[in-house]
Protein backbone atom coordinates (compact mmCIF):
# COMPACT_ATOMS: atom_id res chain seq x y z
CA UNK A 1 0.00 0.00 0.00
CA UNK A 2 1.37 3.41 -0.97
CA UNK A 3 2.34 5.33 2.19
CA UNK A 4 2.63 9.15 1.96
CA UNK A 5 3.91 9.47 5.55
CA UNK A 6 7.46 10.46 6.47
CA UNK A 7 9.40 8.86 9.33
CA UNK A 8 8.36 11.39 11.98
CA UNK A 9 4.69 11.10 11.03
CA UNK A 10 4.88 7.31 11.06
CA UNK A 11 6.40 7.34 14.56
CA UNK A 12 3.69 9.67 15.87
CA UNK A 13 0.91 7.56 14.36
CA UNK A 14 2.39 4.45 15.93
CA UNK A 15 2.28 6.11 19.37
CA UNK A 16 -1.23 7.59 19.17
CA UNK A 17 -3.08 5.06 17.02
CA UNK A 18 -1.00 1.89 16.86
CA UNK A 19 -0.52 2.24 13.09
CA UNK A 20 2.35 3.41 10.89
CA UNK A 21 0.64 3.29 7.49
CA UNK A 22 -2.78 3.89 6.02
CA UNK A 23 -5.06 1.29 7.61
CA UNK A 24 -7.74 -0.85 6.02
CA UNK A 25 -11.42 -0.18 6.53
CA UNK A 26 -12.84 3.24 7.38
CA UNK A 27 -10.27 5.91 8.17
CA UNK A 28 -9.10 9.48 7.73
CA UNK A 29 -5.52 10.52 8.44
CA UNK A 30 -5.05 14.27 8.93
CA UNK A 31 -1.57 15.83 8.76
CA UNK A 32 -0.97 19.57 9.19
CA UNK A 33 -4.55 20.50 8.37
CA UNK A 34 -5.02 18.25 5.33
CA UNK A 35 -6.32 14.75 4.79
CA UNK A 36 -3.59 12.56 3.31
CA UNK A 37 -5.84 9.53 3.00
CA UNK A 38 -9.48 8.70 3.62
CA UNK A 39 -11.76 5.73 3.08
CA UNK A 40 -15.37 4.80 3.80
CA UNK A 41 -17.00 1.37 3.88
CA UNK A 42 -20.53 0.10 3.36
CA UNK A 43 -21.13 0.35 7.11
CA UNK A 44 -19.13 3.46 8.04
CA UNK A 45 -19.33 6.63 5.96
CA UNK A 46 -16.88 9.53 6.37
CA UNK A 47 -18.26 12.78 4.95
CA UNK A 48 -16.22 16.00 4.99
CA UNK A 49 -18.01 19.10 6.23
CA UNK A 50 -18.48 21.99 3.84
CA UNK A 51 -19.13 24.79 6.36
CA UNK A 52 -16.12 24.20 8.64
CA UNK A 53 -13.14 21.94 9.16
CA UNK A 54 -14.08 18.41 10.14
CA UNK A 55 -16.12 15.33 9.28
CA UNK A 56 -19.40 13.54 9.87
CA UNK A 57 -18.83 9.86 10.64
CA UNK A 58 -22.01 7.82 10.17
CA UNK A 59 -22.21 4.22 11.38
CA UNK A 60 -25.04 2.16 9.89
CA UNK A 61 -27.54 0.62 12.36
CA UNK A 62 -26.65 -2.95 13.26
CA UNK A 63 -22.95 -2.64 12.34
CA UNK A 64 -21.05 -5.15 14.46
CA UNK A 65 -17.46 -5.15 15.77
CA UNK A 66 -16.16 -2.63 13.24
CA UNK A 67 -13.68 0.22 13.69
CA UNK A 68 -12.67 3.60 12.28
CA UNK A 69 -9.31 5.42 12.59
CA UNK A 70 -9.23 9.24 12.58
CA UNK A 71 -5.84 10.31 14.07
CA UNK A 72 -4.31 13.77 13.62
CA UNK A 73 -0.63 14.69 13.23
CA UNK A 74 0.93 18.16 13.46
CA UNK A 75 4.55 18.31 12.29
CA UNK A 76 4.97 21.99 11.40
CA UNK A 77 5.70 24.78 13.87
CA UNK A 78 3.11 27.55 13.96
CA UNK A 79 0.23 25.40 12.73
CA UNK A 80 -3.00 25.94 14.72
CA UNK A 81 -6.39 24.44 13.97
CA UNK A 82 -9.86 23.67 15.31
CA UNK A 83 -11.58 20.58 13.91
CA UNK A 84 -15.21 19.51 14.38
CA UNK A 85 -16.03 15.81 14.05
CA UNK A 86 -19.57 14.49 14.57
CA UNK A 87 -20.29 10.79 15.07
CA UNK A 88 -23.73 9.29 14.41
CA UNK A 89 -23.89 5.75 15.77
CA UNK A 90 -26.88 3.83 14.46
CA UNK A 91 -29.21 1.74 16.60
CA UNK A 92 -27.65 -1.53 17.77
CA UNK A 93 -24.24 -0.75 16.23
CA UNK A 94 -20.97 -1.78 17.90
CA UNK A 95 -17.89 0.17 16.83
CA UNK A 96 -14.41 1.21 18.00
CA UNK A 97 -13.21 4.73 17.23
CA UNK A 98 -9.44 5.34 17.34
CA UNK A 99 -8.67 9.05 17.45
CA UNK A 100 -5.93 11.09 19.15
CA UNK A 101 -3.41 13.72 18.15
CA UNK A 102 0.37 13.87 18.08
CA UNK A 103 2.35 17.09 17.77
CA UNK A 104 5.99 17.20 16.66
CA UNK A 105 7.02 20.86 16.94
CA UNK A 106 10.46 21.54 15.41
CA UNK A 107 10.43 25.35 15.76
CA UNK A 108 9.85 28.34 18.03
CA UNK A 109 6.18 29.03 17.27
CA UNK A 110 3.43 27.18 19.09
CA UNK A 111 1.49 24.33 17.49
CA UNK A 112 -2.09 23.71 18.61
CA UNK A 113 -4.90 21.30 17.82
CA UNK A 114 -8.40 21.74 19.26
CA UNK A 115 -10.55 18.72 18.44
CA UNK A 116 -14.31 19.05 19.07
CA UNK A 117 -15.90 15.60 18.92
CA UNK A 118 -19.65 15.08 19.34
CA UNK A 119 -21.15 11.60 19.66
CA UNK A 120 -24.81 10.72 19.08
CA UNK A 121 -25.48 7.16 20.23
CA UNK A 122 -28.82 5.67 19.20
CA UNK A 123 -30.64 3.01 21.24
CA UNK A 124 -28.61 -0.03 22.31
CA UNK A 125 -25.50 1.07 20.42
CA UNK A 126 -21.98 0.58 21.77
CA UNK A 127 -18.83 2.64 21.26
CA UNK A 128 -15.27 2.22 22.45
CA UNK A 129 -13.46 5.53 21.99
CA UNK A 130 -9.64 5.51 22.20
CA UNK A 131 -7.92 8.90 22.30
CA UNK A 132 -4.18 9.32 22.86
CA UNK A 133 -2.24 12.59 22.94
CA UNK A 134 1.50 12.94 22.51
CA UNK A 135 3.98 15.77 22.10
CA UNK A 136 7.59 15.79 20.87
CA UNK A 137 10.04 17.84 18.82
CA UNK A 138 13.29 19.67 19.43
CA UNK A 139 11.78 23.17 19.02
CA UNK A 140 11.03 25.63 21.82
CA UNK A 141 7.47 26.29 20.61
CA UNK A 142 4.60 25.10 22.78
CA UNK A 143 2.64 21.95 21.99
CA UNK A 144 -1.02 22.58 22.88
CA UNK A 145 -3.93 20.15 22.74
CA UNK A 146 -7.48 21.05 23.81
CA UNK A 147 -9.90 18.15 23.20
CA UNK A 148 -13.64 18.56 23.74
CA UNK A 149 -15.92 15.51 23.73
CA UNK A 150 -19.72 15.86 23.80
CA UNK A 151 -21.78 12.69 24.24
CA UNK A 152 -25.54 12.22 23.82
CA UNK A 153 -26.71 8.73 24.74
CA UNK A 154 -30.11 7.21 23.98
CA UNK A 155 -31.77 4.36 25.91
CA UNK A 156 -29.60 1.33 26.55
CA UNK A 157 -26.50 2.69 24.82
CA UNK A 158 -22.98 2.10 26.13
CA UNK A 159 -19.77 4.09 25.68
CA UNK A 160 -16.29 3.46 27.01
CA UNK A 161 -13.70 6.22 26.70
CA UNK A 162 -9.97 5.44 27.09
CA UNK A 163 -8.12 8.77 27.09
CA UNK A 164 -4.35 8.96 27.48
CA UNK A 165 -1.91 11.86 27.44
CA UNK A 166 1.43 10.13 27.01
CA UNK A 167 4.04 12.88 27.32
CA UNK A 168 5.40 16.09 25.84
CA UNK A 169 2.21 18.20 25.83
CA UNK A 170 2.92 21.65 27.27
CA UNK A 171 -0.67 22.73 27.85
CA UNK A 172 -4.00 20.96 27.65
CA UNK A 173 -7.59 21.60 28.68
CA UNK A 174 -9.66 18.46 28.30
CA UNK A 175 -13.46 18.79 28.51
CA UNK A 176 -15.98 15.95 28.40
CA UNK A 177 -19.74 16.52 28.75
CA UNK A 178 -22.37 13.80 28.52
CA UNK A 179 -26.15 13.35 28.78
CA UNK A 180 -27.51 9.86 29.46
CA UNK A 181 -31.06 8.55 28.99
CA UNK A 182 -32.70 5.40 30.41
CA UNK A 183 -30.29 2.52 30.95
CA UNK A 184 -27.35 4.24 29.26
CA UNK A 185 -23.83 3.62 30.62
CA UNK A 186 -20.73 5.78 30.28
CA UNK A 187 -17.31 4.54 31.44
CA UNK A 188 -14.38 6.97 31.35
CA UNK A 189 -10.76 5.95 31.99
CA UNK A 190 -8.20 8.75 31.93
CA UNK A 191 -4.42 8.39 32.22
CA UNK A 192 -2.28 11.49 32.33
CA UNK A 193 1.37 12.41 32.95
CA UNK A 194 2.94 15.87 33.12
CA UNK A 195 6.51 17.02 33.71
CA UNK A 196 8.63 20.18 33.59
CA UNK A 197 6.36 23.23 33.65
CA UNK A 198 3.48 21.58 31.80
CA UNK A 199 -0.15 22.28 32.70
CA UNK A 200 -3.14 19.96 32.34
CA UNK A 201 -6.76 20.59 33.26
CA UNK A 202 -9.45 17.92 32.95
CA UNK A 203 -13.15 18.62 33.33
CA UNK A 204 -15.90 16.01 33.27
CA UNK A 205 -19.63 16.76 33.49
CA UNK A 206 -22.13 13.92 33.33
CA UNK A 207 -25.92 14.37 33.47
CA UNK A 208 -27.71 11.16 34.51
CA UNK A 209 -31.13 12.01 33.13
CA UNK A 210 -32.64 8.56 32.64
CA UNK A 211 -33.78 5.81 34.95
CA UNK A 212 -31.03 3.23 35.37
CA UNK A 213 -28.38 5.45 33.78
CA UNK A 214 -24.88 5.00 35.19
CA UNK A 215 -21.37 6.37 34.90
CA UNK A 216 -17.93 5.49 36.23
CA UNK A 217 -15.25 8.19 35.84
CA UNK A 218 -11.71 7.15 36.84
CA UNK A 219 -8.62 9.32 36.43
CA UNK A 220 -5.04 8.26 37.18
CA UNK A 221 -2.30 10.81 36.84
CA UNK A 222 1.35 11.46 37.60
CA UNK A 223 2.72 14.99 38.04
CA UNK A 224 6.50 15.54 37.89
CA UNK A 225 8.86 18.50 37.98
CA UNK A 226 7.02 21.81 38.44
CA UNK A 227 3.99 20.76 36.44
CA UNK A 228 0.41 21.50 37.50
CA UNK A 229 -2.75 19.46 37.14
CA UNK A 230 -6.39 20.28 37.85
CA UNK A 231 -9.11 17.60 37.88
CA UNK A 232 -12.79 18.58 37.98
CA UNK A 233 -15.54 15.97 37.95
CA UNK A 234 -19.24 16.86 38.13
CA UNK A 235 -21.92 14.17 38.18
CA UNK A 236 -25.58 15.15 38.44
CA UNK A 237 -28.07 12.41 39.31
CA UNK A 238 -31.35 13.68 37.91
CA UNK A 239 -33.15 10.32 37.97
CA UNK A 240 -32.86 6.92 39.70
CA UNK A 241 -29.27 6.36 38.63
CA UNK A 242 -25.73 5.49 39.76
CA UNK A 243 -22.54 7.54 39.47
CA UNK A 244 -18.96 7.09 40.65
CA UNK A 245 -16.00 9.44 40.31
CA UNK A 246 -12.41 8.60 41.30
CA UNK A 247 -9.19 10.58 41.01
CA UNK A 248 -5.86 8.99 42.02
CA UNK A 249 -2.67 10.99 41.54
CA UNK A 250 1.03 10.53 42.27
CA UNK A 251 2.84 13.79 42.95
CA UNK A 252 6.61 14.09 42.58
CA UNK A 253 9.30 16.78 42.86
CA UNK A 254 7.68 20.26 43.12
CA UNK A 255 4.52 19.47 41.16
CA UNK A 256 0.96 20.48 42.09
CA UNK A 257 -2.28 18.51 41.77
CA UNK A 258 -5.78 19.80 42.56
CA UNK A 259 -8.78 17.46 42.59
CA UNK A 260 -12.32 18.87 42.70
CA UNK A 261 -14.92 16.09 42.66
CA UNK A 262 -18.55 17.26 42.76
CA UNK A 263 -21.68 15.12 42.94
CA UNK A 264 -25.25 16.41 43.05
CA UNK A 265 -28.33 14.24 43.66
CA UNK A 266 -31.47 15.79 42.24
CA UNK A 267 -33.49 12.62 42.78
CA UNK A 268 -33.98 10.58 45.97
CA UNK A 269 -32.93 7.38 44.18
CA UNK A 270 -29.71 8.73 42.71
CA UNK A 271 -26.71 6.91 44.22
CA UNK A 272 -23.49 8.89 43.81
CA UNK A 273 -19.95 8.34 45.14
CA UNK A 274 -16.76 10.34 44.74
CA UNK A 275 -13.19 9.49 45.77
CA UNK A 276 -9.92 11.40 45.50
CA UNK A 277 -6.40 10.48 46.62
CA UNK A 278 -3.15 12.38 46.04
CA UNK A 279 0.21 11.31 47.42
CA UNK A 280 3.84 10.53 46.75
CA UNK A 281 5.35 7.15 46.02
CA UNK A 282 5.79 5.23 49.24
CA UNK A 283 9.41 4.78 50.29
CA UNK A 284 8.97 1.09 51.00
CA UNK A 285 7.83 0.51 47.42
CA UNK A 286 11.06 2.03 46.10
CA UNK A 287 13.20 0.11 48.59
CA UNK A 288 11.54 -3.17 47.68
CA UNK A 289 12.40 -2.71 44.00
CA UNK A 290 15.92 -1.53 44.80
CA UNK A 291 16.56 -4.79 46.64
CA UNK A 292 15.87 -6.48 43.29
CA UNK A 293 18.72 -4.58 41.68
CA UNK A 294 17.01 -1.46 40.36
CA UNK A 295 18.36 2.04 40.92
CA UNK A 296 16.12 4.57 42.68
CA UNK A 297 15.28 6.24 39.35
CA UNK A 298 14.51 2.89 37.73
CA UNK A 299 12.32 1.91 40.70
CA UNK A 300 10.34 5.15 40.45
CA UNK A 301 9.87 4.67 36.70
CA UNK A 302 8.66 1.11 37.19
CA UNK A 303 6.12 2.20 39.83
CA UNK A 304 4.81 5.01 37.63
CA UNK A 305 4.54 2.63 34.68
CA UNK A 306 2.50 0.18 36.73
CA UNK A 307 0.28 2.92 38.17
CA UNK A 308 -0.66 4.21 34.70
CA UNK A 309 -1.36 0.79 33.16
Amino acid sequence: MNNPLNTIEKNILEKIAGISELPRGAYNIRVDGKSIGSSSTDDIQIIFKTDKSGMDIRVKPGTRHDHVHIPVVLSKTGHEETVYNDFYIGEGADVTVVAGCGIHNPGASRARHDGIHTFHLEKNSRVRYIEKHYGAGEGSGERILNPVTNVFMEDGSYMEMDTVQIEGVDSTKRITEAELKDGATLVIKEKLMTSGTQFAETEFRVELNGEGASTNVVSRSVAKGKSKQVFLSRINGNAPSMGHSECDAIIMDSASVQAIPEITANHADAELIHEAAIGKIAGEQILKLMTLGLSEEEAEAKIVEGFLK
